[in-house]
């Protein structure tokens, strides 16, 4: 379903990526220009396969609420994620992020996606854990453009092409340079000499807590 150009000029593919915010709550915003296609891009599909390490997830309940109000479109691979557990007791994930075309440049492409820190083991001497990022692989199916593709290897990928044509499309990877190789995003932690003074003013709290609560319920049952 695509036109291959008999002399297509092999520009490579412009990414950056960028982490929006601080602390544990972030995003990440993905920007794509297509390199190697000298037609409007507008009739393409683009997405953004990214490699996310232990240190860092996202939450399928948050990505269907905005899927649901089309504010973002992704996969997640798999899609059952431990949105509770700790760094060291989580499994990798793989994010397929469909970008949405700029309308200020015919081949440009972009999309946010809320991502999340993971809480990590007490550290020693630093107060924050480094989880790096690597820049992600580009995805681009045009079975509604005419787009010179020799420079571009057909993946495998186990997710439709959206757009008008209803016949399968073939995906390609594209040849990238990255802004920056990786992107590094800093979560705070715990100081393990100060486990003890956690411990104890955890279990005054939770002793406080207790006391208010059974104050509350001979209270009540004073007054009934």
């Amino acid at each position: 379903c695509v036109t291959l150009g008999a002399q297509a000029t092999c520009q490579v593919t412009t990414v950056t990526q960028e982490l929006l915010k601080e602390g544990f709550h972030r995003d990440l915003l993905l920007k794509v220009e297509l390199g190697g296609a000298r037609e409007d891009a507008g009739g393409c599909a683009v997405a953004a396969r990214t490699h996310l390490p232990s240190g860092i997830y996202v939450d399928p309940y948050e990505l269907a609420s905005l899927q649901q109000h089309n504010l973002t479109k992704a996969v997640l691979i798999p899609d059952v994620v431990d949105v509770e557990a700790p760094d060291y007791l989580a499994a990798d994930l793989l994010v397929l992020l469909y970008l949405n075309p700029d309308p200020r440049c015919s081949r440009c492409f972009q999309a946010a996606l809320p991502v999340h820190g993971r809480y990590h083991r007490p550290a020693e001497e630093t107060e924050e854990a480094l989880v790096v990022l690597k820049s992600p692989e580009v995805l681009v199916c045009c079975c509604d453009n005419h787009l010179s593709v020799e420079c571009w290897k057909p993946a495998e990928v186990e997710v439709p092409c959206p757009g008008k044509n209803v016949s399968p499309c073939q995906w390609y990877s594209v040849t990238r340079k990255p802004a920056y190789e990786e992107s590094i995003l800093q979560v705070p932690v715990g100081l393990r000499q100060h486990s003890s003074l956690v411990c104890v003013m955890t279990l005054l709290v939770m002793l406080l807590c207790s006391s208010l609560i059974l104050a509350a319920v001979c209270n009540n049952r004073h007054f009934s």
